[in-house]
């Protein structure tokens, strides 16, 4: 009996994406390879000095626009402090010409107060309290100057003691507070004067926290008898202290 042949087939199997890939790659090596020569073309070639040229110049142009800004910002510091010592010096100088005209008003009324105390037409007084300033401190306290005078008789000395008390409001209900309480002194002694003409006397006092002063009395005593004249609170404030080169005279 005869053998058959015994035949064998391989089969190969068939990828046509495996060869669409490869020319894929193919091609992209290639584009690659055409734009590294036409960069190296644009960058090495004759251009490239000119554009490194041009890149330098802009850099400097941009260092030259940064220390002209820096300038710039430096001459407005220095205009803004300028400004604020002008600034200062006018508002000094605005304070100064008000201080001066102040005394300069201040000055006036004490001429006119002396003309007023030695014209033998004036209307004769005699002791009385002439004026009362009341000047709030910085510590708190407040500041008063009393002016006494008195004309009656040019040539005799009226003496004798004074004493101040203030009515107000505190916590709702009407208070008085004597001189020992302004004074914070139980035994605070007077004030005392002794003049032929005028004189004036300083001091300063305390009032409690939560208090509000509407009225202030004078309490006058002397050989020739007493006296209680009273000041409304409003009309006895000043801004400032009022300074008078002269105490009294004799």
């Amino acid at each position: 009996m005869a053998t058959t042949p015994e035949r064998r087939f391989v089969i190969v199997p068939h990828r046509p994406r495996t060869r669409v890939l490869l020319v894929v790659i193919v091609l992209g090596w290639l584009l690659t390879l055409w734009l590294a020569s036409d960069l190296t073309a644009r960058y090495v070639g004759p251009d490239s000095a000119r554009l490194r040229g041009e890149v330098e110049e802009l850099q400097k142009g941009r260092d030259a626009d940064a220390a002209a800004i820096d300038k710039l910002e430096a001459d407005i510091a220095v205009l803004g402090r300028s400004d604020q010592v002008s600034r200062s010096a006018v508002q000094s100088l605005q304070e100064d010409l008000a201080d001066r005209d102040e005394r300069i008003a201040q000055l006036r009324a004490d001429v006119a107060f002396y003309e007023r105390l030695v014209d033998a037409a004036s209307k004769r007084q005699g002791l009385s309290v002439h004026s009362l300033r009341f000047t709030r401190r910085d510590d708190g306290a407040w500041r008063y100057v009393l002016t006494l005078t008195q004309n009656l008789k040019r040539s005799k000395v009226s003496s004798g003691d004074v004493r101040l008390s203030i009515d107000g409001a505190q916590d709702g209900q009407l208070k008085t507070l004597d001189w020992p309480t302004l004074r914070q002194d139980a035994e605070a002694a007077p004030l005392t004067f002794e003049f032929k003409y005028f004189q004036q006397l300083k001091g300063s006092v305390m009032l409690p926290e939560g208090f509000t002063p509407h009225r202030v009395h004078v309490q006058l005593k002397s050989a020739d008898g007493n006296s209680e004249p009273s000041f409304s609170w409003q009309e006895i404030q000043a801004e400032k202290p009022t300074e008078k080169q002269t105490e009294g005279a004799q």
